[in-house]
């Protein structure tokens, strides 16, 4: 059988100009420490500072609160998901969403409870048996919408009765995000997978989305496990990581 179509749409989604300064501010500060630590330590020895501080403003770009507990302002990119989920669950459809932090789909849980959308939710610490019975529910039911984290929805689940896929952040690795899309793009599949990436517009996040087609290397294998971030950035050089961080 024929897979139907899958449709890409990357949404660039314009920071609010608290989020803008917030994000501005820790980019200045993570380049320095960065420049410090490999100063001191060397590259190599750099990497799992480096990557701490890339997540941290990949974090910003989701939500400030996630990194600052007492944020008040608003996040753009939260306000853009919800337009979206709720126009496309007005037009009938089901929608799978995913993110790369389950911390990130928890707050965003909290403003869909407020917009009454009922939602069922899935992560890593999700036991197999309860996994089963979420995919059977929203398989045959009319709750519109799956949150999923990305590090626990890339295989074993099919959801063919999903046919939006919206990734809340983009990933480094694209083969991961496409095993995740595919949960939805599978065979039972009857309609055209509408796939949406929300990209915050001037930030690390647009940088991501060119390696990925620059850097193809990084998905000829696709890495299991709480390694991968790691092994993803140890492939990058100190060259690729400061272009990274020019805004």
């Amino acid at each position: 059988t024929e897979l139907p179509d899958k449709i890409v749409n990357n949404i660039f989604v314009e920071l609010n100009e608290e989020q803008k300064k917030l994000y501005v501010s820790y980019l200045e500060k993570t380049k320095q420490e960065i420049d410090e630590t490999i100063k001191k330590e060397g590259f190599m020895k750099s990497q799992i500072l480096i990557l701490s501080l890339l997540t941290k403003l990949r974090q910003i770009c989701i939500d400030p609160k996630l990194i600052i507990e007492n944020y008040k302002g608003v996040s753009a990119k939260k306000e853009s998901v919800i337009d979206i989920i709720e126009q496309t669950i007005t037009n009938g459809h089901k929608i799978l969403l995913f993110s790369q932090f389950p911390s990130a789909l928890k707050l965003l849980r909290k403003e869909l409870e407020i917009h009454k959308i009922e939602n069922y939710y899935l992560d890593g610490s999700t036991k197999s048996k309860e996994r089963m019975r979420l995919v059977t529910a929203f398989n045959t039911n009319q709750v519109p919408l799956f949150l999923i984290s990305l590090k626990a929805g890339g295989t074993g689940l099919n959801l063919t009765s999903a046919d939006v896929v919206i990734h809340l952040d983009p990933w480094w690795n694209p083969q991961v995000e496409n095993q995740a899309t595919d949960r939805s793009h599978r065979i039972g599949q009857k309609n055209v997978v509408q796939v949406v990436k929300l990209i915050a517009k001037g930030t690390i996040e647009e940088k991501i989305v060119e390696l990925q087609t620059k850097k193809q290397q990084l998905s000829d294998q696709v890495i299991e496990g709480e390694d991968r971030d790691q092994i993803i950035l140890s492939k990058l050089t100190e060259k690729e990581i400061r272009e990274i961080l020019n805004n």
